[in-house]
């Protein structure tokens, strides 16, 4: 019997492996986002895009402006690059209904914007990477992964702690590596709608992660705007937090020509020098596990 799988196993690049396992990870990604970050140029990447359309790996979507006009393509995996991408990860084939769920959230969502948002942070440290040969984005864990419990134990911790479900949910996890330092952290993606005193209350649950673990690694706050972000490092220099914070806005990094991995952060005892990623590296304590290598 022909197996679609194994037939197209052999019309894949390494590129196209890592493209469909962000599309089944993280759910959504654009055609200016996946360029940014695995490609050489926008046509490049969307030249690549449409064959993987064609052999049905990836589907795709164009929401439209409210102004008129439409956005750019917004890509998620189909069912056939699910089962290649599950094949390859030697993991259960996904539910037949797998891509069709998954299509019809995103194109219905109301937090499609805040997933683009997250999603678009780590396709910026990936873009610096691709061009930087010191740089990688060594790891990207969803939400969803973060909120597992073990995720952030090794096999050699106590049966308690590897049970450990966390209480926080980051809106992802990554390794960031440059240049022989790297840095584990979290990022939280701030759209503006929540009041400030809640984005400091999430620290008691990564203070309660960390006490778990015996690991402590920066929380990132990636906000909207410059004002919002002088208004939370008031509230943080009002009650200092017992794990490292550091906070950036998007707006002002934007203007700046900066991403992630530059010059953008502020510790709130940094005395307000912006610091780059791999900085924060000074934050991290007790290690530097790879979640894919815990048990």
């Amino acid at each position: 019997m022909d197996d679609p799988v194994l037939r197209v196993q052999s019309q894949l690049t390494g590129r196209d492996r890592v493209l469909l396992g962000w599309l089944y990870d993280h759910g959504v990604l654009t055609s200016f986002q996946l360029a940014n970050a695995l490609f050489p140029s926008l046509d490049f990447c969307q030249r690549r895009l449409r064959t993987l359309y064609r052999l049905r790996l990836v589907a795709r979507f164009r929401p439209q402006r409210a102004d008129g006009g439409s956005y750019p393509y917004h890509y998620v995996i189909d069912q056939l690059g699910a089962e290649v991408v599950a094949a390859g990860r030697d993991e259960r084939p996904p539910r037949r209904d797998h891509a069709r769920i998954e299509r019809r959230r995103w194109t219905s969502s109301r937090t499609l914007t805040h997933r683009l948002g997250v999603n678009g942070f780590f396709t910026q440290l990936a873009g610096y990477a691709r061009t930087d040969p010191g740089a990688e984005l060594s790891e990207w864990l969803p939400e969803a992964v973060c909120q597992r419990a073990g995720t952030f134990t090794g096999p050699d911790d106590p049966g308690l702690v590897r049970g450990y479900q966390p209480r926080v949910r980051p809106d992802g996890y990554g390794l960031w590596a440059e240049n022989g330092t790297t840095v584990p952290f979290f990022v939280e993606y701030d759209t503006g709608g929540e009041q400030l005193s809640v984005l400091v209350g999430k620290l008691a649950g990564y203070q309660e992660l960390f006490a778990t673990i015996g690991r402590v690694w920066p929380v990132l706050f990636w906000l909207h705007s410059a004002a919002r972000e002088r208004n939370l490092r008031r509230l943080l220099a009002d009650t200092p937090p017992r794990i490292p914070v550091a906070t950036s806005a998007r707006d002002q990094a934007l203007s700046a020509g900066l991403c992630p991995a530059e010059a953008v952060w502020v510790p709130p005892s940094g005395g307000g020098q912006r610091w780059r990623l791999a900085d924060l590296a000074a934050y991290v304590v007790g290690g530097q596990d790879l979640p894919g290598e815990a048990a």
